[in-house]
């Protein structure tokens, strides 16, 4: 299991969001190269309208390669049709498959405005990496996130299992 320090948050459109969680979608593609190792856990932002977090899965496997190739690998996975992959790889000269297993729907979805109770709470773009204060500050408004991820800690303790 990966360590939770190297939890990674990705922004996906609702009804992406939607299909991982269910399990439809088990590959999500990106035009730049994503380096995470196996077991990394994944939290899943639905953009707008619904912006919050509403679950998490983990990466099985990344694959890095040309969008030709990625498209060729995780085609009947991706949960896009060619033309809806073709238009958001314009002009790509790499691209990432990101595999992942394990998809996990929180019971109360986190909204944005609770994650910004907590601090500065911003969305990425794309994806980013999450620090170990980012987790603490999920995890506080995250109800189901301490089952997810059993090594983060709330409330002064130490964070992470060493």
């Amino acid at each position: 299991m990966s360590d939770p320090e190297r939890a990674m948050l990705l922004s996906v459109h609702p009804r992406f969001a939607t299909a991982i969680l269910a399990g439809t979608k088990t590959v999500e593609v990106r035009r730049q190269r994503v380096a995470a190792p196996p077991g990394t856990p994944v939290l899943l932002y639905a953009t707008a309208p619904t912006m919050a977090i509403v679950g998490m899965a983990r990466i099985a496997s990344v694959q890095v390669a040309s969008p030709r190739e990625v498209w060729s690998a995780s085609r009947t996975s991706a949960g896009i049709t060619r033309r809806e992959y073709d238009e958001y790889m314009s002009g790509a000269t790499s691209a990432s498959g990101l595999c992942l297993e394990e998809p996990i729907t929180f019971d109360a979805p986190v909204p944005l405005a609770a994650l910004r109770t907590s601090g500065s709470f911003h969305p990425p773009q794309s994806y980013r990496y999450l620090t170990g204060e980012d987790l603490r500050t999920v995890a506080a408004v995250a109800p189901g996130l301490g089952k997810a991820l059993p090594g983060v800690r709330v409330g002064g303790e130490r964070p992470w299992n060493h």
